[in-house]
């Protein structure tokens, strides 16, 4: 028999799927391991651990099999196991809930391969992830359609108490930071504007650049780094305490109390930070104005009806509930993917942070080349 681990997959019983492991699960086939984990797709409740091909087992290679068992049964699955010792289901049970260290992860991650293998790799793990995403996110969909459907079952003072959260205590800042980029845009655009003596065109460069595109990427930073960090801290640590585990013995459904409520109150709450945000950009920009090449009031308000088009304020509206969703939906999913301790919720609150902006700058650019390419 194969001392290369390897998972088998068996999916001939229509009620249930499964799993036979062979091998050595063992460190030294760690990356090997977990790339064959994170392509699985199991999409039967039941799930059959069997052992019966399995020759050595170190505390590594349980591990993995202990993260899996817990994520299935957070997808609620139904795991059983055949041809495993007393002593191995006592192990995997007392992993299941450990969380090794990232610098170890790390370290067993990068350990040495050929360039092929590493890009295999890197390609199937992330796979793994934009497959859980997608999964997620079709989770996410079905539980505001049962809302709609039960409007009953939507926590309409948790959706509140949210909006109060995400929108009213979010003014503060937003506004403190449109109002300084609305100075320093007009700053910087009459001291470069002045040498062609077209001091005026200022007005131009602020409204478009502020409606168009500052305006919502400003707001959704603030709001990812502010609100999205504060999603995934608050089910993160829901979720070390068992309380969601507690809504699912009381027969409550966690994404319809914990992950819908908080989606659409910032998918309503980014447009009117958006235009808010604009407001204020627009007004620390005529006081810049006014001050550096002496425009009157209502010179600026002239000058600013003839800079753009309607669609150009508009452009920036659109794009305010795709970046809240993208937000929401990237900060509860890491929040739900805590585990161990508080270790696991300051590193999910980083990665969700940095992974909402960068997917709001990549949204961003895909926008404007569509928007260019329709002439909006």
């Amino acid at each position: 028999m194969s001392t290369i681990p390897e998972i088998i997959l068996d999916e001939t019983k229509p009620d249930s799927v499964s799993l036979f492991f062979n091998g050595n699960f063992e460190v030294m086939h760690w990356a090997h391991l977990k790339s064959q984990i994170e392509i699985l797709t199991l999409n039967r409740k039941k799930v059959l651990f069997d052992f019966k091909g399995l020759l050595s087992l170190d505390t590594f290679g349980a591990w993995l099999l202990a993260h899996l068992w817990r994520n299935l049964e957070d997808k609620k699955k139904e795991i059983s196991f055949t041809n495993c010792s007393t002593d191995d289901l006592t192990f995997l049970k007392e992993l299941k809930n450990f969380e090794v260290p990232e610098a170890l992860l790390l370290s067993l991650e990068q350990k040495q391969g050929s360039p092929l293998e590493i890009l295999g790799k890197g390609t199937l793990t992330a796979i793994g992830k934009f497959h859980r995403i997608i999964s997620f996110l079709g989770e996410v969909i079905l539980a505001i359609g049962s809302c709609i459907r039960h409007p009953s079952s939507f926590r309409v003072k948790s959706f509140i108490k949210y909006l109060d959260q995400t929108g009213v205590r979010a003014i503060p800042i937003i506004g403190l930071v449109a109002l300084l980029i609305g100075i320093v845009l007009v700053y910087q655009g009459v001291s470069q504007l002045e040498r062609f003596g077209a001091e005026i065109f200022t007005v131009n460069l602020l409204a478009i650049s502020v409606l168009r595109e500052l305006g919502i990427l400003l707001t959704a930073i603030v709001v990812a780094g502010r609100s999205g960090s504060a999603f995934t801290a608050q089910i993160g640590f829901m979720k070390l305490n068992q309380e969601l585990d507690a809504m699912k013995v009381l027969g409550l459904e966690p994404m319809q109390l914990l992950v819908v409520p908080r989606i659409l109150a910032l998918m309503i709450v980014m447009p009117l930070l958006t235009v808010f945000c604009d407001l204020v950009a627009l007004a620390g920009g005529a006081l810049m104005s006014m001050k550096l090449i002496d425009l009157s009031f209502s010179q600026f308000i002239s000058q600013l009806q003839s800079s753009f088009k309607p669609s150009t304020f508009w452009v920036g509206i659109f794009k305010a509930p795709v970046f809240a969703f993208t937000i929401a939906l990237i900060a509860c999913y890491e929040g739900l993917q805590v585990s161990g301790g508080a270790e696991s919720v300051g590193r999910r609150t980083t990665r969700s942070v940095v992974r909402s902006i960068f997917m709001v700058i990549v949204l961003n650019a895909f926008f404007s080349v569509v928007f260019s390419i329709l002439k909006i």
